[in-house]
């Protein structure tokens, strides 16, 4: 099996703490830059997985590095350099305490919620007689709120404003910023061939100003259907094509692992392992539209904090 980092420990110049989340490593660096390590390690029900998945966050930091760049005009973003296929350094920013989910068609969490009943999910209405994938007449804004442990809950906008997690200013110009990447998230991949299905973002602010942070569009924390024959395997009642994470949560449910207490993780063979870093692989490569090139992994933790040093070496 190929060479995966499921964990660092670096300790960097002026480096104040390390942050560990379900997928990334974050560093702060002097209360000014972020050094965000994006691990290999995979995370589903939020529960973080035994194995690492060759390659996964080398698809994950360049795939997210891209659409910044092709979204920079709709909203700042808190990148400054990525000087490693795995690592991104950035502004610090003060995070908002929701994440922006948004969906354009009615699947996985939307789906599960509406199947068991449920007709209305975080104050938006879903219409009676839709499908499993059917599309939504327009994209749905269903926020969470972000727990640093445990599950994330699903929140309204009125409970947000209410509650004071967001002010009522800030939470509509989140609003605005999260339809206008979504739309451009879906005009790229639609390009590509692809349907961007529902994803989330998260935003902060520095100086007053609304930054748009962490990661957007990769497999993690977005899910793609294949346009082609979307339409014909909703008519037939089939299920979609998916290129995200979907397939690692449908192979635990198959397994009965939903996250829930006193469940065990299901054995994630070598050959799974290959077969998920394979479809991480694939998806980047639809995506964006370029051939995935794999770097050296024979001393994968030196590569990461040379290259890292080196660029922080220049900006503190």
């Amino acid at each position: 099996m190929t060479n995966a980092i499921a964990e660092t420990n670096f300790k960097f110049d002026k480096q104040k703490s390390l942050y560990k989340g379900k997928v990334r490593d974050v560093y702060n660096i002097d209360g000014k830059f972020l050094v965000m390590i994006v691990s290999d390690r995979i995370s589903a029900f939020d529960v973080v997985l035994p194995e690492g998945i060759p390659y996964k966050g080398q698809v994950l930091n360049q795939i997210a590095a891209k659409f910044m760049k092709a979204t920079e005009d709709i909203v700042p973003n808190w990148i400054v350099a990525t000087p490693d296929p795995m690592v991104t350094v950035g502004h610090i920013c003060e995070p908002f305490k929701v994440e922006m989910v948004i969906r354009g068609y009615l699947s996985g969490h939307a789906w599960r919620e509406y199947k068991a009943g449920k007709r209305t999910l975080c104050g938006e209405p879903m219409p009676d007689g839709m499908k499993e994938n059917d599309c939504f007449s327009k994209p749905i804004i269903t926020p969470t709120t972000k727990a640093s442990v445990g599950h994330d809950e699903d929140i309204s906008k009125d409970e947000i404003i209410k509650s004071g997690l967001v002010s009522k200013d800030d939470y509509e110009k989140l609003e605005k910023y999260t339809h206008a990447i979504f739309q451009r998230g879906q005009e790229i991949a639609n390009r590509m061939n692809l349907i961007l299905v529902d994803t989330k973002y998260e935003f902060g602010k520095k100086d007053g100003k609304i930054f748009l942070i962490d990661e957007i569009h990769t497999p993690d924390s977005s899910r793609y259907f294949y346009k082609g024959g979307y339409e014909e395997r909703q008519k037939n009642g089939e299920p979609q094509k998916q290129l995200s994470k979907e397939f690692v949560r449908e192979w635990l449910m198959e397994r009965g692992f939903q996250g829930r207490e006193g469940e065990r993780v299901p054995e994630m063979t070598p050959d799974f392992v290959n077969s998920v870093s394979e479809r991480y692989i694939e998806l980047y490569e639809n995506i964006t539209g370029d051939k995935f090139s794999k770097t050296d992994v024979a001393e994968l933790e030196k590569r990461i904090f040379e290259n890292t040093k080196n660029c922080l070496s220049k900006l503190i």
